[in-house]
């Protein structure tokens, strides 16, 4: 997706005949940012085609959810657990929003890296305090009905500190708590970590607690005492994030199921790195249908002014 914006760009600074001649005389790649595949998309694209790569996944077969799972898809709001270009997604803040909105949700949460993920290009405290106050900014201008949360998603620190100021953590609307690092850490430390998180006033939400891949090469899960984690999110009101990516299904069907046994919220987030994946909901949908958990212990089935009410902003 990168390495499309970044032709895009390069190509849209240039006037039509030039592209033209550039594209005739097998230049293209001549330019900065343009290599094999986006060349071929723009050649296509001046021909007045539907580039191939894009016809292909136009095409592909989108399957039927089971109508559980559409019908908690339905009820859902807003999407508690998503990223910008600010941090490592790949889109703008407003295009994230918009797409939000036209999906049907009432609010969407931006929630980037906190500093500590250098390799997600993470906020410090002075880039997130100018990011809240964009998010201000595109509230005073967004249409009725739809509002952007003021978020982040926190790393938890080895020893289950936040990685960000508490009181800027106090200001946002949603905080999600992440482990990132350490992922290996034996059992009784990892609990250690995660309960003093889920224990923290400022975390609303647990975010895919493994930690696991489950695509490629993957990432087994991390280990914890689920029982403890899952009591304490169920005392403190903190939900279990129930996230959507394709290659995190996260937690697993055994350890949501506890979560449910547990009496914990839940949050079916997409952890979205780009607009498209604000889709991925009904992968969280259909898991979570399974369980047959009442759908009002899904926080972000809930109008925003309970969200709000929740998380104590």
């Amino acid at each position: 997706m990168r390495a499309f914006r970044r032709a895009a760009a390069v190509v849209r600074k240039l006037p039509r005949p030039e592209l033209e001649e550039l594209a005739r005389s097998r230049r293209l790649r001549d330019l900065p940012g343009i290599g094999e595949s986006t060349e071929r998309v723009i050649v296509e694209a001046l021909r007045g085609d539907v580039p191939a790569y894009l016809a292909r996944l136009e095409e592909e077969p989108v399957p039927e959810p089971d109508p559980a799972a559409a019908a908690l898809r339905a009820a859902l709001r807003g999407d508690c657990h998503s990223h910008s270009d600010w941090s490592d997604g790949g889109s703008p803040i407003e295009e994230m929003a918009a797409a939000a909105r036209s999906l049907g949700h009432e609010y969407w949460a931006l929630t980037d890296h906190s500093p500590r993920l250098t390799v997600a290009h993470g906020l410090d405290a002075e880039r997130l305090r100018l990011q809240m106050e964009l998010v201000d900014e595109l509230n005073e201008r967004a249409a009725p009905g739809f509002r952007v949360l003021k978020g982040i998603e926190v790393d938890i620190l080895e020893d289950g500190g936040l990685d960000q100021d508490p009181g800027l953590l106090a200001e946002l609307d949603l905080v999600v708590a992440s482990v990132h690092s350490k992922l290996r850490m034996e059992s009784p430390g990892m609990t250690a970590r995660m309960l003093r998180a889920v224990e923290d006033p400022n975390v609303d939400i647990l975010g895919h607690c493994t930690g696991r891949i489950v695509v490629g090469r993957g990432r087994p899960e991390s280990t914890f005492d689920a029982d403890a984690v899952f009591a304490a999110c169920a005392a403190t009101g903190t939900a279990v994030e129930v996230n959507s990516r394709p290659e995190r299904l996260d937690p697993p069907m055994r350890l949501l199921e506890q979560a449910v046994a547990a009496g914990c919220l839940l949050a079916i987030d997409t952890d979205a790195h780009a607009p498209g994946q604000l889709e991925w909901q009904i992968n969280g949908c259909e898991r979570v249908a399974r369980t047959g958990v009442d759908p009002d212990r899904v926080v972000n089935t809930w109008a925003l002014e309970r969200v709000q009410e929740w998380a104590g902003r």
